[in-house]
């Protein structure tokens, strides 16, 4: 099965940034203002956020 890790901005509680479990942040800009908070299952996460980090390494989610 495979993973995503699922980082937290404590400036944007509202969203959440995925990335394949172990790739890091090394393409987001603001890397170091995200925390780790976890690792999910892909069949725990929508569709379109799995899609979101297939084609582009990350993906945002709102999560509200």
């Amino acid at each position: 099965m495979e993973n995503y890790d699922l980082y937290l901005n404590p400036a944007k509680p509202s969203i959440g940034l995925y990335v394949r479990a172990g790739a890091g942040l090394p393409d987001i800009a603001d890397g170091k203002d995200w925390i780790f908070d976890g690792t999910v299952e892909k069949d725990s996460l929508p569709s379109d956020v799995v899609k979101a980090v297939e084609a582009n390494g990350h993906a945002f989610r709102d999560m509200d």
